[in-house]
């Protein structure tokens, strides 16, 4: 016959063995917060000690070694020969445009359906309009080619637009996702005191989508700066490409200055790093909001 020992309480097994559990998850946190703090911080390291290297370094060393002495004028032939402000300004104009237009379309676009959920139009909208998200551009590249060429806009504002038309549907669903959680008590207040639709959401609802937008805001800023393929096939003249093209036509007739396209790739990185470490917690806050609500 088998004996209970009063002073074990049930269940004890269970909590000795969690805090060693609990260990071992926190020991792989770490881990992979490592591993990914080392795949983003030694790409940049490697950029910025081949920037600063002369050609003789460059073409010599492993990549890693830091350079002596320092070589700033990378910088400087960077600048001029990849014509850096010129194609610095056609890519800050795109990017600025396809912002501000994601914000405004993709905004009012998302009130719309979620406010008119109830009718079939409209929900059969968002769901045409998220099926756009699994239409890589490569599928329509040829036609939106001959479409800008037609209406005249094979230029940096033909981009821009179809960096509007291309954001409209994962926007879409960042936007209304957080539009649902937004009380229609408001609306209703703000109608009583005279307020139009319009103006019920340029007053009431976009203050409210702050968070979202700084959202959708860094991730459209990305996408269209970084982007290589549509300015390469969109925009006719060679003297307004965006600064991926620009890097990459200098890259194919200069392989060999390889401290000179770091340095320019730096100089195309920097705007990139600095509006995402300035927004970050509004992006990592409006998604989640998304997320939950």
């Amino acid at each position: 016959m088998t004996t209970i020992d009063p002073t074990v309480t049930p269940g004890a097994s269970e909590h000795i063995k969690a805090p060693k559990e609990e260990h071992r998850i926190n020991w792989l946190q770490t881990g992979l917060l490592v591993l990914g703090t080392l795949a983003v911080l030694v790409p940049i390291y490697f950029a910025i000690t081949m920037s600063l290297k002369t050609g003789r370094q460059a073409a010599s060393g492993t990549g890693l070694d830091w350079p002596s002495p320092f070589e700033f004028g990378n910088f400087r032939a960077a600048w001029e020969l990849t014509h850096f402000p010129r194609a610095f300004a056609v890519s800050l104009s795109i990017s600025v445009l396809a912002v501000a237009g994601q914000l405004i379309v993709s905004s009012l676009a998302a009130y719309a359906i979620a406010r008119n959920w109830h009718r079939r139009l409209f929900r059969w909208s968002y769901f045409y309009l998220l099926a756009a998200m699994f239409i890589p551009f490569p599928v329509v590249a040829l036609p939106q080619v001959k479409l800008t060429s037609m209406v005249g806009l094979d230029n940096p504002l033909g981009v821009a637009v179809l960096h509007i038309l291309f954001g409209i549907s994962f926007n879409l669903l960042l936007y209304t996702a957080f539009l649902r959680s937004v009380p229609y008590e408001l609306e209703e207040s703000a109608r009583i005191d005279g307020c139009t639709t319009w103006q019920t959401f340029w007053k009431i609802i976009f203050p409210l989508l702050a968070p979202m937008n700084a959202t959708v805001g860094i991730f459209a800023f990305l996408m269209s700066w970084n982007d290589f393929m549509m300015p390469s096939l969109i925009i006719g003249d060679p003297s307004l490409q965006t600064l991926p093209v620009v890097q990459k036509i200098f890259q194919l007739k200069f392989s060999s200055n390889y401290n000179v396209a770091f340095a320019s790739y730096l100089m195309a990185m920097a705007p990139t790093l600095l509006a995402y470490l300035f927004a970050q917690r509004w992006v990592m806050s409006g998604v989640t909001r998304g997320a939950i609500k």
